[in-house]
């Protein structure tokens, strides 16, 4: 199962989502990419994850063309102006969906506000996203000990 997680700068929101979907389930394949890439993820979010066990810290924004030709079981967009930009894939996507989130590093005001945007996003994400495995992957896949018919669903 491949799934690509795309934002506009791809520094936050999607490499937070990128890094939940993957704690979730080690066996999917999860990549974020941008539609304008940032220079490097966003401190904060890396911080916000590390709080939550979960390192991105390796992480590094990618462009969403070098997934372009690529296929996918899903393409997921998490901010309206990767919904809105997306760019026509010329691989094949089995479906496409947005999840949205607002942006913490847009936030304004003391450090404290600032912080506390990206935790309150962090955990929307983490929420969304776990609702998302589940009803989507989790649960529409064959159990290891289903006998494949159809029947243990």
């Amino acid at each position: 199962m491949k799934v690509l997680i795309l934002c506009t700068g791809n520094s936050c929101r999607s490499q937070m989502a990128h890094g939940f979907l993957q704690s979730f389930d080690k066996t999917l394949e999860v990549y974020s990419a941008g539609t304008e890439i940032a220079k490097q993820v966003n401190p904060l979010a890396v911080k916000a994850m590390k709080e939550v066990e979960i390192d991105i810290s390796g992480h590094t924004p990618t462009s969403v063309t070098e997934y372009l030709d690529q296929e996918w079981d899903y393409v997921i967009t998490v901010c309206g102006g990767a919904k809105e930009n997306c760019p026509m894939f010329t691989g094949k996507v089995s479906k496409m969906l947005h999840i949205g989130f607002d942006d913490p590093s847009h936030a304004e005001g003391s450090p404290e506000f600032i912080w506390s945007e990206f935790e309150r996003v962090r955990d929307e994400i983490k929420e969304g996203f776990f609702n998302f495995y589940q009803l989507e992957i989790q649960f529409s896949q064959p159990s290891d000990t289903c006998c494949g018919r159809g029947c243990c669903s």
